[in-house]
């Protein structure tokens, strides 16, 4: 059955990835963008010629209007909404001392923050429909094996990994499936490519310092990991799948790309979670539960 589906972070790999791959299943896509005179860039006027339902809207995750706006132009259109993907992020790379405040507060608006707009927005039409999916693209950095550099992305990705375990308790009676993406974060250039920090004299310590070497030891280690990276097809493809499952049967995670760990965390993690759960008298929310 074709769903509707609106997908933040739609401009970076992942996110125009999944939008096609959604729209290729037959699925009504909702391209998130800041700027829609910029929508070309995303393809939707050629979807649309290839017989694919990719529409653009005006969606800042910055923004509580522009979210309360966009998600009710989408309900107006549609009568419904059935998923929502969090994909939007922001991916920084440098010591941890040498951020900011303002460049964390910035980091966790975006990929924190962003989600939480767009969860107050959507989730009364969901709970209102009975039915619904939540999926949250997270990163095995927050809890599988990190390189230095990186605290404050992967705490980032914590954050927003905690939350949307909270949210799947939460919102399981209500019928709304949750789904945690799990990329790995293991290739280099997942770094190189990334922000940097804006107190360049804390960052050149570092750099001059006895971590001079800690970064290219990092970084050329990674790039000698004899598995490969993961690609952002491949994280299209299990979004896709997770989208096309029955109710039910979709899983809690879905770790994408080679093994760093992440996946054996989170398998103990959860084993606690699901124990403490039935110990206390919850184990029903550990499946969410059909209201139609």
């Amino acid at each position: 059955m074709s769903k509707v589906i609106v997908i933040t972070g739609a401009s970076n790999s992942i996110g125009r990835n999944t939008c096609k791959k959604l729209a290729q299943a037959g699925h009504t896509v909702y391209v998130s963008m800041r700027d829609t005179d910029r929508r070309e860039e995303h393809g939707s006027e050629e979807a649309s010629q290839q017989g694919m339902d990719i529409r653009t809207i005006a969606l800042d995750v910055a923004s509580e209007a522009s979210v309360n706006s966009a998600i009710d132009a989408i309900v107006a259109e549609n009568s419904r909404l059935d998923v929502i993907v969090h994909n939007a992020r922001q991916v920084v790379y440098g010591p941890a001392e040498a951020f900011t405040p303002e460049q964390l507060a910035e980091l966790y608006d975006t990929n924190v923050l962003g989600a939480q707009r767009l969860n107050r927005a959507a989730l009364p039409q969901l709970r209102k429909q009975g039915h619904g999916l939540l999926i949250w693209v997270s990163s095995s950095s927050a809890r599988g094996g990190s390189v230095p550099f990186l605290g404050a992305y992967a705490s980032s990705k914590a954050a927003l990994d905690a939350l949307a375990l909270g949210y799947a308790g939460e919102l399981a009676r209500w019928g709304i499936e949750t789904t945690i993406i799990v990329p790995s974060a293991l290739g280099p250039g997942h770094y190189i490519r990334s922000g940097r920090p804006l107190d360049t004299m804390r960052a050149e310590e570092y750099a001059d310092g006895p971590t001079a070497d800690v970064s290219e030891i990092a970084l050329s280690g990674l790039a000698e990991l004899p598995a490969k990276d993961q690609t952002p097809q491949d994280v299209a493809a299990a979004i896709a799948d997770i989208v096309d499952m029955p109710f039910g049967q979709r899983p809690l995670r879905v770790h994408v790309g080679p093994d760093d760990g992440a996946a054996a965390v989170d398998a103990v993690a959860e084993s606690v979670r699901a124990e403490l759960l039935r110990r206390i008298g919850l184990e029903d929310i550990l499946k969410p539960a059909s209201l139609g």
